[in-house]
């Protein structure tokens, strides 16, 4: 059994961090984001992945490789055009052979995958997919099942006076090749207006599994900004690469000084340097090559490869791009979002 991965889209939302590094890699604490979903997948045994690309295909290319370094199979299945969710999966239509689990490429979750697989396998059925409750279904398109998880009707944005379920579309298949060959090839298609809709008008049986636990999309900067949060909290469970400290991880690569202050949770990654007096955490996360100098503070925030914090700056709530550089007695402020190389002069502050 293989996995196609849909890693296709431009990360518009979470922008500008995205101008430069496609969200399927943007990282997510100690690994780009698209680890996590190689890491679940091996759950259900699956080690050979096509990854569907469309925007900066290089970029990944350059992170995974041919996948032998992580233990797996990686092939690439690269659209001149963008083909939509479904063209993406039918363009991957040479690397498959049977039954096929496909990822949207922004879905952080615990599923049981094997559950998933084997209740598909053993209904015999087309597709099963994986679907999440959310509070407000008004603003998603719900998917109605019968008592035997059935697929029934899907929904789009439903009026609250005929709202049925608050299940949702969690981007999770199990699909069988036969289906996939289906869709057209070579054009734009919908996988979720077009393809699911067209097997139940077959006549097709389609399944569902409910998941209750931790599913987020992580494509806005709020969500992206909650992942790792709940990473260092233990909401999503994940063994961190670094060494338990003070409630939180410092990655044996990294210098923190005599007199530094950590608050946990936070992690502290490979190569980042703490002065002496800086104050980092709680919920801080220093990708890697951070520098932060004496008196800063780090609170709530993420900071990618080669972010430099000089001397009492403060950042409180933020995403922070690769290069960026806060300025002596500078403050970012909670919600700011700044992109690669960005540079915050001293004594300035975000609005």
């Amino acid at each position: 059994m293989k996995a196609v991965i849909l890693a296709g889209g431009e990360g518009t939302r979470l922008r500008p961090l995205t101008l430069a590094t496609p969200k399927p890699v943007v990282p997510i604490v100690d690994r780009p984001f698209l680890r996590h979903q190689l890491d679940l997948l091996a759950t259900a045994g699956i080690h050979e992945i096509v990854f569907s690309l469309a925007y900066r295909p290089e970029r990944i290319q350059a992170v995974f490789g041919d996948g032998r370094a992580l233990g797996k199979r990686i092939h690439y299945a690269v659209e001149d055009t963008p083909l939509g969710t479904g063209g993406a999966v039918r363009n991957a239509v040479p690397y498959l052979e049977s039954t096929t689990v496909v990822f949207n490429g922004d879905v952080l979750t615990d599923v049981d995958l094997p559950a998933v697989v084997e209740m598909h396998r053993s209904s015999g059925a087309a597709a099963t997919l994986v679907l999440a409750p959310v509070d407000n279904p008004t603003i998603y398109g719900v998917v109605e099942t019968d008592e035997s998880c059935r697929v029934r009707r899907f929904v789009e944005k439903p009026p609250a006076s005929e709202v049925t379920t608050n299940n949702i579309n969690a981007g999770i298949y199990v699909l069988e090749k036969a289906a996939i060959e289906r869709m057209p090839a070579g054009v734009p298609y919908s996988i979720e207006r077009s393809f699911f809709p067209g097997l139940l008008e077959r006549g097709d049986l389609m399944r569902a599994h409910v998941h209750l636990g931790y599913w987020i999309d992580i494509g806005t900067p709020e969500k992206y900004l909650q992942a790792p949060r709940d990473i260092l909290r233990g909401r999503f469970p994940v063994s961190i690469a670094a060494t338990r400290r003070d409630g939180g991880w410092v990655h044996p690569d990294a210098e923190v000084q005599p007199g530094a202050q950590l608050e946990g949770p936070f992690y502290i990654g490979p190569r980042c340097r703490i002065a002496g007096e800086a104050v980092i955490g709680p919920d801080a996360v220093l990708v890697e090559d951070v520098t932060v100098a004496t008196r800063a503070r780090v609170s709530g925030s993420v900071l990618w490869r080669g972010v430099t914090v000089a001397e009492a700056g403060r950042v409180d709530g933020a995403l922070l791009g690769a290069g960026v550089r806060v300025g002596a007695c500078a403050t970012v402020g909670a919600g700011a979002v700044l992109g690669e190389g960005a540079v915050l002069p001293d004594h300035s502050r975000t609005a």
